[in-house]
């Protein structure tokens, strides 16, 4: 296996990770692990009445779409068992990740951290936080578009503010209805401080050093700073 790498995103809704992973997954050849793709992927092909069974317990993909539609984090179980196989598979596939959006929880990184670092090695586990004002997550998500056919996340300014199309595959942008509305934004923001935070300690913990970095600003300025943060 080539050269081992794992450069683990935190950051609030809005922050910029999926666009950082991005960027990092081209630079770096990563396979850009996007969990909340993969959980958007999955509750969205599941049939009514699907579940999946962990230590006993089912978790229904009904109820688990009902949580992410309102910007409730899914359940830790249900969440870990989609991730943990994915981790599983690119590794047996020779891949290097960028990972934004996980591990989302304690419990989810005292089940997922220790896989990485057994597949990985501590000493090749990145993490970095970027850190945004509320303010800014809410202004970022609610006007956050989207395209239908790739998902791309097109970027507010002056000059995409109009756009009705996806410049990069010709497909119409629209919304996420329910996700990236205001009252959304703030439980998802609430969820982010008392429950994605606390990971920071528990990454020290584990020898595994966090960098700080201000999210704020044009993407450009950003990607430098993480990639200085990744020195």
């Amino acid at each position: 296996m080539r050269n081992k790498l794992v450069i683990i995103l935190l950051g609030a809704p809005g922050a910029g990770k999926g666009t950082q992973a991005e960027l990092l997954s081209e630079k770096l050849n990563l396979y850009y692990f996007e969990t909340s793709k993969i959980l958007e992927n999955a509750i969205k092909k599941a049939k009514e009445g699907d579940f999946i069974k962990v230590a006993g317990k089912k978790y229904f993909f009904d109820y688990e779409r009902k949580l992410w539609e309102t910007g409730k984090l899914c359940d830790p179980p249900f969440v870990v068992f989609l991730v943990k196989e994915k981790i599983k598979n690119l590794y047996k596939s020779d891949e290097n990740l960028v990972i934004a959006g996980s591990p989302r929880t304690l419990y989810e990184a005292k089940s997922i951290m220790p896989l990485l670092e057994k597949l990985y090695g501590v000493e090749n586990i990145k993490v970095v936080l970027i850190e945004v004002s509320a303010q800014e997550s809410i202004f970022r998500n609610s006007h956050r578009r989207i395209c239908r056919l790739m998902r791309h996340p097109i970027l507010y300014n002056k000059e995409t503010k109009n756009l009705k199309m996806c410049p990069l595959d010709g497909s119409r942008l629209i919304r996420r209805k329910g996700l990236d509305d205001p009252e959304t934004i703030k439980v998802r923001l609430k969820q982010y401080h008392t429950r994605t935070l606390p990971l920071v300690d528990y990454f020290k913990k584990r020898n595994l050093a966090v960098k700080r970095i201000n999210g704020k600003g044009s993407v450009a300025n950003v990607f430098k700073r993480v990639l200085e943060a990744l020195e």
